[in-house]
């Protein structure tokens, strides 16, 4: 695996920490989903698939920005101080 796909797994794990994970129920943008898949890389975010309780249709939805920026910096701390150790 590459640095940037190790990223990128580390990632998706902690989102699925933080409940966006298949199964779960979450609201995102002001709509309520039942997400059907796990977070998975997609351009400079990450997406989860969920199906919206309004509706019922299937979306793809991407998690916020901030959420992913504040992983990504908890990330370079966390290998800043692996490196400092």
């Amino acid at each position: 695996m590459s640095k940037h796909s190790d990223k990128q797994f580390v990632i998706c794990e902690k989102l699925r920490g933080l409940g966006y994970a298949s199964e779960r129920r979450v609201r995102l943008y002001g709509e309520e989903f039942h997400l059907v898949s796990d977070p998975f890389p997609d351009g400079d975010g990450f997406v989860v698939e969920g199906i919206a309780r309004k509706s019922g249709k299937s979306r793809f939805v991407r998690i916020p920005l901030s959420i992913v920026h504040t992983l990504r910096q908890e990330l370079i701390v966390d290998t800043e101080l692996d490196v400092a150790a």
